[in-house]
């Protein structure tokens, strides 16, 4: 007989994998262009983490889930990694959000 699934932590752990692929091995992908591509970015999970942490009862800072996600503070983040959105980036992005 197989043990019964624990999809919370199966949740949990793709979620880290999904956090780590993000700031490990691609950071050089811009949030911009996960918006445009997916609809969501490494913002987007920060404040479903933070939205997250605040249901279970646990108040959190959007700052603090920021940092929770991008394993370090933001504006370091920010500076490391995140260029300035091309008129190419800005353009797609504003189709999306008109097809949305």
């Amino acid at each position: 007989m197989t043990a019964p699934v624990d999809n919370t932590a199966l949740e949990a752990a793709t979620f880290r994998r999904l956090r780590d692929h993000l700031m490990v091995q691609r950071p050089d992908v811009q949030n911009i262009d996960l918006m445009i591509l997916a609809g969501f970015c490494r913002n987007c999970l920060a404040d479903w983490y933070r939205e997250a942490a605040e249901a279970s009862g646990q108040p959190m800072t959007r700052d603090e889930a920021r940092e929770a996600v991008y394993g370090m503070p933001f504006a370091d983040f920010k500076a490391r990694h995140q260029a300035e959105a091309t008129p190419e980036q800005l353009a797609a992005f504003e189709a999306r959000t008109r097809s949305s």
